[in-house]
C-alpha cells in the first residue's frame, strides 16, 4: 500500500505514541511546537521505523518484504506500508510497518499546553495542563 498524504509540508516525522493497540506518527514542517498530520496505525503487528526521520518516500512494499512479513506473522497483514527516509545517517533507511488498519488524520496537534482549542486542533498525548 502506498500512503497518500494530503497537501502540506510533511518534512519532519516522529513517533508520537506507540502502545500495543496503536502506533501514531506525526508530521509537519517543524515539530518543535506542533505537527499537522498523523498516520495512525491500528493494531501494529511489525514496526521497523526510526523514532525521527525526514522526507519519507512512501512506496509499495517489495515482494521480498511482503514474503518476510507473511513469514514472520503467519499471514498477510491488512496494511503493509513501506518507505525510504533520511534518519540522519549516511544513507536512506527503510521503514516497514504492518498493521490492522491505517488512518491519515490531518489537524493541528500542539506539543505544549494551549487552550482553548479550535476545530481540528488537539494536544499531543504527553501534554498536561500547567500546575
Amino acid at each position: 500500500m502506498v500512503v497518500e498524504l494530503p497537501e502540506g509540508s510533511w518534512w519532519d516525522w516522529d513517533v508520537v505514541s506507540w502502545d500495543p493497540g496503536r502506533l501514531r506518527l506525526g508530521a509537519g514542517h517543524d515539530l518543535t511546537y506542533a505537527h499537522g498530520l498523523e498516520l495512525v496505525f491500528a493494531a501494529p503487528l511489525l514496526v521497523c521505523c526510526p523514532g525521527f526521520f525526514q522526507d519519507p518516500v512512501f512506496r509499495e512494499p517489495t515482494a521480498e518484504e511482503r514474503a518476510r512479513v507473511i513469514r514472520q506473522l503467519g499471514a498477510a497483514p491488512a496494511v503493509l506500508v513501506a518507505f525510504e527516509a533520511d534518519a540522519g545517517g549516511t544513507g536512506p533507511v527503510t521503514g516497514l510497518i504492518a498493521a490492522g488498519g491505517l488512518d491519515v488524520v490531518p489537524g493541528t496537534v500542539y506539543r505544549y499546553w494551549r487552550e482553548p482549542l479550535g476545530p481540528g486542533e488537539r494536544l499531543a498525548p504527553w501534554v498536561r495542563p500547567p500546575g
